[in-house]
């Protein structure tokens, strides 16, 4: 089966704020086991735009990838995160190789 992923783009606004809602999503996360596979760090846009932060989250699948961002206990680091930050999220999942 393959996995889901969250993968964010992230312009913080406001760095207190945003330090809550890093806190607050740490609940949904534990409970639908995500695996941080990127969490900031320095970037570079060779090709496009970006923004400054990346984040990379693996779930078990795709179905649990929406639950998580659907739950109640993310509804309420949500609402930090569009208090502290404009934020693309793409929830997408392949399995296997490319052809």
């Amino acid at each position: 089966m393959a996995k889901g992923y969250w993968i964010m783009r992230v312009d913080v606004s406001d760095p207190e704020v945003y330090k809550a809602y890093v806190a607050a999503d740490a609940e949904a996360f534990r409970k639908f086991g995500e695996r941080f596979l990127v969490r900031g760090g320095a970037c570079e846009a060779v090709e496009g735009s970006s923004r400054a932060r990346n984040v990379v989250i693996e779930l078990k699948d795709y179905a649990t990838a929406l639950a998580c961002y659907r739950s109640p206990e993310y509804a309420v680091a949500m609402k930090l995160c569009q208090r502290a930050a404009t934020a693309d999220i793409v929830v997408e999942g392949c399995e296997g190789s490319p052809p």
